[in-house]
């Protein structure tokens, strides 16, 4: 599936830093961590924002890499 904007909520705002909530359904969290998957959302993530991911069997947190018109660049948080 595609991105859905509802599916998006942030749970956490201070001194610039967001922490976001992705709920992923039925996609597979790796189609979720690639660098496009949010690039609708680029205009309100910023880098070093992360993204709590829950999909139906398992759950992922990625950190913003880079958000920039249109392109959303997330790394794996170890």
């Amino acid at each position: 599936m595609a991105f859905a904007i509802r599916d998006l909520s942030v749970l956490a705002y201070a001194n610039g830093f967001t922490l976001w909530h992705y709920k992923a359904g039925n996609d597979s969290l790796a189609a979720v961590a690639l660098g496009d998957f949010f690039s609708d959302a680029s205009d309100m993530m910023a880098g070093g924002d992360m993204i709590m991911v829950s999909g139906a069997k398992e759950c992922r947190i990625i950190c913003v890499a880079l958000a920039d018109a249109g392109k959303v660049l997330s790394a794996p948080v170890n």
